[in-house]
């Protein structure tokens, strides 16, 4: 009887389970859903940005700033490199956090002077338990990205960056864009070369004469700072589906290995209930009997 009721236990529990899975599903599709609208709606507004970039370059020719390369082939090796680092602030998503913190191992095994800007929980608690120096007082959280934080973090990287502390800035998220998995990327944004850029689809524009005021140099000053921002919101929300999704698809094998599960445990508990059953009866038609017998002899005793 006993083993009955830890199996029901069993069955019961993982019922509940279930219901936590499914709830987390729900959730992580409707965050899904919510950061795609978000980012639609800024998304055209930031490839404008880098048009534009493009257009400048193409229009002014060579221009003297430190944001860009002159050539493709012009790479600076020397000097502090900055690493944005994009985790999930919990885990229970699959391996999503696992190859963000794999390819960001592999870029310090490549280039060791750098510094590390991890936003996410994760990602902080794996760097301080494996004592990697992480900047402490950049703490962001990876939930609900917005472009006032991806604001920010542009502002703090490209103040660095504008004072010579650095020689590059990558980010390392996972691209939610791709077609098929997931992908993880680690992606230089600054210096960066005009190529990388895209090509205005007006070709009439390109010729167009402009006037910059003050300055060339201080108008893609500005326009970087927003490439930077857009960049950065980009990944921070790409990151955040990438994490969404990964944890729908880990929650619906859970849901599929629970039911799997239930269904095993609910056939061993039928057949124990049966044999109990059985047993049952099985002692009751035996006291019956021995009572029928018991009754006849002492009848039968009391007629002689």
């Amino acid at each position: 009887m006993s083993e009955i009721k830890e199996l029901k236990a069993r069955i019961d529990g993982i019922r509940e389970t279930q219901k936590i899975t499914n709830a987390m599903y729900l959730i992580s599709s409707s965050k899904l859903r919510h950061a795609k609208e978000d980012w639609s709606r800024t998304e055209p507004y930031f490839r404008m940005i880098r048009g534009e970039i493009k257009r400048i370059f193409r229009t002014v020719g060579d221009i003297d700033s430190p944001y860009f390369y002159p050539s493709p082939d012009d790479h600076l090796t020397n000097g502090t490199y900055a690493y944005l680092v994009i985790t999930a602030d919990k885990g229970l998503a699959g391996a999503y956090n696992h190859n963000v913190i794999k390819e960001t191992v592999r870029m310090l095994h490549e280039h060791s002077d750098a510094k590390l800007f991890v936003v996410g929980e994760y990602g902080r608690h794996y760097c301080q338990y494996h004592n990697i120096p992480i900047e402490q007082n950049f703490i962001y959280t990876a939930q609900n990205p917005t472009l006032h934080r991806a604001r920010e973090i542009s502002d703090a990287l490209l103040g660095l960056f504008n004072e010579n502390k650095l020689k590059k800035i990558y980010v390392i998220y996972t691209d939610y864009a791709r077609r098929g998995e997931p992908v993880v990327c680690s992606t230089r944004i600054l210096p960066f070369h005009h190529m990388q850029f895209d090509t205005p689809t007006d070709e009439k524009l390109v010729n167009t004469p402009f006037s910059f005021v003050p300055s060339v140099e201080k108008v893609l000053e500005n326009m970087v700072s927003s490439y930077v921002t857009g960049f950065i919101y980009s990944a921070l929300t790409d990151s955040f589906c990438c994490e969404q999704n990964a944890r729908m698809v880990a929650m619906d094998a859970a849901n599929r290995n629970a039911q799997k599960i239930l269904e095993e445990l609910s056939v061993h508990y039928h057949r124990m209930r049966q044999g109990e059953i059985t047993q049952e009866i099985t002692e009751i038609s035996a006291g019956a009997k021995y009572h029928k017998i018991h009754e006849e002899k002492r009848t039968g005793g009391e007629l002689q």
